[in-house]
C-alpha cells in the first residue's frame, strides 16, 4: 500500500507542453477580473479569480450555467488549498496520495476565506484540486489567486480536450492558453470526506480502485438522488446535439457508430480495448462525429476501472436534456 502513491505519480503528465504562450499575459486577464480558458491534465477549463465574484459570474453567463451547480477551485498545492478549505487527517492523506492529480475533494469552507458565495452555489462545502499540468500550475502561481474552473464548454455539452474545441465552443470569444491535447480526457474524480466516510460523487479520471488500494477500504458511491452538492451531477450533462444510443453492437439506420475493441465503428475509443486509451479519446471523437448524423450508437464499455468514469459520461450525455438550458 505504501508504494501506491509512486505509482500514481509515475502515470501523471510528463515531457515537455507545447505551444507554449506568455502565462502572464493569462495572469493579469484573471487579476483584472476576466475569464481565460487554460489546460489541465483531465479537460480545458473556464477559469476565473475564485475570491471575485463579479469573475465568477462571468463564467456562470458565459456557460449559460444553472446557478446551484458549484465550481471547482484549482490552487497550486496543498499549502494553498488550506487557505480555503479545513483538512481532516484522512483528506490529507488523499490529497498527499494523489495530488497533483485528477481528484477532487469536497471539503469544509475555512470561515473568511475570501471565497465568492457564488463559487459554492450556497453551499458550506468547496470542491478543491490541484491539477497536475504544469500549464495549469504557472497560470495558478503567476496570478496569485485559486481558480474557480469548470469545463470550458456551453453547459451541458461535450467537454474540451483541446484548445481548437474551446474556440469552436465560444466562437472565439474566451482567450485560450493552448496547451495541447489534455491526456485524461475525462474529467476529475469527486470525492466528499464526513468523518471516517468517504463517497464518490462523481467518476472520474482517477479510478475508484486506485483510491480504495490506499484507503484499505471500499469507497461509498453517492446515489441517484443524491442533491447536486459537487458539478458533474446533473442527470443530463456531457451531451452532444446528436442522441445517444448505449451499448449498441452495431448501427442502425441513421445511426453513427462510436466502437471500442472489437466493435469497430466510424471512430473506435481503443481498438485494443485499453480503458485508458478511450477516457482519452472520449469527448475528442463524440466532438467528431456530433453532426454527422442524428444520433450516435456507442459499444458497450466494461465498467471496471475507468470505464466506471466512461460509462457516467456516456449516460448523463443520453439522459434525456432539459427544456431549458443546463
Amino acid at each position: 500500500m505504501t508504494a501506491l502513491p509512486g505509482l500514481v505519480k509515475q502515470r501523471r503528465m510528463t515531457g515537455t507542453v507545447p505551444h507554449r504562450q506568455d502565462i502572464e499575459t493569462f495572469a493579469k486577464q484573471l487579476r483584472a477580473g476576466d475569464i481565460v480558458a487554460f489546460p489541465t491534465e483531465t479537460v480545458y477549463g473556464l477559469g476565473a479569480d475564485a475570491t471575485n465574484t463579479d469573475a465568477v459570474l462571468r463564467i456562470y453567463e458565459t456557460k449559460g450555467r444553472p446557478r446551484f451547480n458549484p465550481l471547482i477551485v484549482h490552487v497550486a498545492d496543498l499549502e494553498m488549498a488550506r487557505r480555503y478549505v479545513a483538512f481532516s487527517p484522512l483528506a490529507q492523506m488523499l490529497a498527499t496520495a494523489f495530488w497533483p492529480g485528477p481528484l477532487t475533494l469536497v471539503l469544509p469552507a475555512m470561515a473568511g476565506s475570501g471565497l465568492s458565495d457564488i463559487v459554492t452555489a450556497g453551499l458550506d462545502t468547496v470542491g478543491v484540486r490541484v491539477p497536475a499540468h504544469p500549464l495549469a500550475l504557472e497560470l495558478i502561481r503567476a496570478a496569485g489567486v485559486p481558480l474557480a474552473a469548470p469545463s470550458a464548454n456551453p453547459s451541458g455539452r461535450l467537454s474540451p480536450t483541446t484548445a481548437a474545441q474551446v474556440i469552436a465552443g465560444f466562437e472565439g470569444r474566451v482567450p485560450v492558453l493552448d496547451g495541447g491535447p489534455c491526456e485524461a480526457g475525462v474529467e476529475s474524480t469527486i470525492l466528499s470526506i464526513d468523518g471516517e466516510t468517504v463517497t464518490q460523487l462523481r467518476a472520474g479520471a482517477l479510478a475508484r480502485g486506485d483510491i480504495e488500494a490506499v484507503l484499505g477500504r471500499p469507497v461509498a458511491i453517492a446515489g441517484e438522488g443524491a442533491g447536486i452538492v459537487a458539478p458533474g451531477m446533473m442527470a443530463s450533462h456531457y451531451a452532444p446535439n446528436a442522441l445517444l444510443r448505449l451499448d449498441a453492437e452495431s448501427a442502425e439506420a441513421g445511426e453513427v457508430y462510436l466502437g471500442f475493441g472489437a466493435n469497430d465503428g466510424a471512430l473506435n475509443l481503443s481498438p485494443s480495448g485499453d480503458l485508458r486509451e478511450a477516457a482519452r479519446n472520449l469527448f475528442a471523437m463524440l466532438h467528431q462525429l456530433d453532426g454527422t448524423a442524428a444520433r450516435i450508437a456507442v459499444a458497450p464499455i466494461p465498467r471496471t476501472g475507468l470505464g466506471e468514469a466512461i460509462n457516467d459520461r456516456l449516460q448523463r450525455a443520453a439522459a434525456p436534456r432539459p427544456a431549458t438550458g443546463s
